[in-house]
C-alpha cells in the first residue's frame, strides 16, 4: 500500500495568502440584499453591526482579497492546514472502486470548521475598536469558536444560543464558558423579542432565526457591541474558502481531483468553503465536478423550500435576503443536528441551486447516526450530527460507483467531531430518535417574498 496517498501534506505553505470571493464568477448575478421598504442596501446600512472590514467584503467583487499575514499567522497556530485524508478502510468495507477524501476540520481547538471565520471577524471588530460581541447559536459549534476568537483578541462575548441545543449540548455551553463568553438559551428574558416569545410560549425550544434577532437587538442597543454571524451572507463563506483553497494544493500532491464534492448546509458556509474554490473551475469550464448539498429533512429549505427574499431572523431584524427559505417564522424540530436548524440558505448557494450547479438532497436523522456509526467504525473518527449528513451521502455516492462499476474520487467536508455530541448517538443506540419530515411552504403563504 502506497501510505504518501492516503494523508496529504500539511506543511504550512498549503494555507492560502487569499480568501476566495465566487460572487463575481456565479452563473447569475446576485440579487442584492433589500431594505424593508424593496430598495437595495448600502453598506452604511450594515454598519450598526458590522466592523467597515466585513461591510467591504460582504459588497467585494474582488476574486481574491488577501488574509492579512496576522490572521495567517494565527490560522498556523491554531492547526492550518487541517489534514485531507483518504477513508481506505471504509472504502474497503463498502466494497467500492471509489476513492474517499476527507477535509477534516474537526482537529481545530473547538472541533470545527467555525474558527475560520470566528478568528477573522474577531480580527476586523478588534482592529476597529469594538469590545463586545454578540451571536446566536445552535448546536454550539460557532457559538464555541465565536468564544475563542473573543478569547484571543481581548473581546468579551454574549452567546444567545438555542434552547433545545443548550439543553442537549451541556458540554458546548461548558467550553464557551471556559472562553470567558456568556451564554444565554434562548428564546430569553435578555431582549424585548425574546420576553415577547416567551410570554406566549414559555416552552419554545427556540430556532436560529430567533438567536439571530436576540443578538442583533442586543448589538444594535450597546455603541460598543457589534454582531457576528457564523454563516448565510458573503463575508462568512468567504472566509470559509480556506478549508477549500487547502484541499485543492493537497489533492493536487496526492495527484487526484474529485469527481463529486459533498457538504452538509444548515446556512452554508462549510459546503461553501470546501466546494468554492472546486467549484470555481466548474462555472470557469475546467472540470465536470458535480456537487452535493445535504440539509435534514426536519429543515428541508433547499429541497422543499421556496426561492425569494425572507428575512434572516424571525423577528425581521436583518435585511431581506435572497435564498430558499421555509419563512422566518419556522422552528425545526428539535434535530441533534442543530446546527441545520435553519429557514433559510445562503444567497450563493441559492444561485448554483436554482441554475443546477449544486445538487440538493435531505436526509432523516437515523439515516446520518447509521452512516455515522459505520464511519466511526471504519474510520476512528466519530462525527458530528451535522458532519454526519455529508458522511451519509459520500457512502451513497460510494455505493453508486460499485453499482456502476466507476472509479470516482468523491471529497467531502468532515466539518467536525462529534465528541461532545454523544447524547445524540446515545439516544439513536437506545433507538430514541424519531425522524422528521417537513412539508415545504408554498409561495402564496409566503407574502413577505419578493420574486
Amino acid at each position: 500500500m502506497d501510505l504518501a496517498r492516503l494523508r496529504a501534506p500539511q506543511d504550512s505553505s498549503m494555507i492560502p495568502s487569499s480568501w476566495y470571493n465566487i460572487v463575481p464568477d456565479l452563473p447569475e448575478e446576485l440579487p442584492p440584499m433589500l431594505r424593508p421598504d424593496g430598495e437595495p442596501v448600502k453598506p452604511s446600512d450594515l454598519e450598526p453591526i458590522f466592523p467597515s472590514k466585513l461591510i467591504e467584503q460582504e459588497f467585494s467583487r474582488s476574486r481574491f482579497i488577501e488574509i492579512p499575514g496576522e490572521l495567517r499567522e494565527l490560522y498556523a497556530r491554531l492547526g492550518r492546514p487541517t489534514p485531507l485524508l483518504r477513508a481506505r478502510r471504509l472504502e474497503e468495507l463498502l466494497g467500492t472502486p471509489a476513492q474517499i477524501y476527507y477535509k477534516y476540520e474537526g482537529v481545530m481547538p473547538t472541533g470545527s470548521h467555525k474558527i475560520n471565520t470566528a478568528a477573522a471577524q474577531a480580527y476586523y471588530n478588534k482592529l476597529e475598536g469594538v469590545r463586545r460581541l454578540t451571536t446566536e447559536t445552535g448546536a454550539g459549534q460557532w457559538g464555541s469558536a465565536l468564544s475563542l476568537g473573543g478569547a484571543l483578541f481581548g473581546l468579551k462575548v454574549r452567546v444567545y444560543m438555542v434552547k433545545i441545543s443548550y439543553m442537549q449540548k451541556p458540554y458546548r455551553k461548558i467550553m464557551m464558558q471556559v472562553y470567558g463568553a456568556e451564554v444565554i438559551p434562548s428564546p430569553s428574558n435578555y431582549t424585548e423579542y425574546g420576553r415577547r416569545l416567551l410570554s406566549t410560549d414559555p416552552e419554545n425550544p427556540g430556532s436560529l432565526g430567533i438567536a439571530i434577532s436576540e443578538a442583533i437587538e442586543d448589538a444594535v442597543k450597546n455603541d460598543d457591541t457589534k454582531y457576528s454571524l457564523g454563516s448565510v451572507l458573503n463575508h462568512v463563506l468567504l472566509h470559509q474558502t480556506i478549508i477549500g483553497l487547502e484541499a485543492r494544493k493537497q489533492m493536487e500532491e496526492l495527484g487526484v481531483y474529485p469527481d463529486i464534492v459533498i457538504g452538509s448546509v444548515g446556512g452554508g458556509s462549510n459546503f461553501a468553503g470546501l466546494s468554492y474554490p472546486f467549484m470555481k473551475d466548474r462555472l470557469q469550464g475546467r472540470s465536470e465536478t458535480s456537487f452535493i448539498a445535504v440539509e435534514p429533512t426536519a429543515a428541508p429549505t433547499m429541497t422543499k423550500g421556496v426561492l425569494g427574499y425572507d428575512y434572516g431572523d424571525s423577528a425581521e431584524m436583518t435585511p431581506l435576503i435572497y435564498m430558499y427559505t421555509l419563512g422566518h417564522k419556522f422552528v425545526p424540530p428539535p434535530i441533534h443536528a442543530g446546527g441545520l436548524r435553519y429557514h433559510g440558505v445562503a444567497p450563493t448557494i441559492a444561485i448554483l441551486v436554482k441554475t443546477g450547479y449544486i445538487e440538493p438532497r435531505a436526509y432523516s436523522q437515523n439515516e446520518i447516526f447509521d452512516a455515522a456509526l459505520l464511519f466511526a467504525k471504519a474510520e476512528g473518527i466519530i462525527p458530528a450530527p451535522e458532519s454526519a449528513h455529508a458522511v451519509k451521502a459520500a457512502i451513497d455516492e460510494a455505493l453508486k460507483a460499485k453499482e456502476q462499476g466507476k472509479e470516482k474520487i468523491i471529497l467531502f467536508n468532515l466539518s467536525g467531531h462529534g465528541l461532545l455530541d454523544l447524547q445524540g448517538y446515545n439516544d439513536y443506540l437506545e433507538g430514541k430518535l424519531t425522524d422528521a419530515y417537513i412539508n415545504g411552504p408554498r409561495i402564496e403563504d409566503l407574502s413577505f417574498t419578493k420574486k
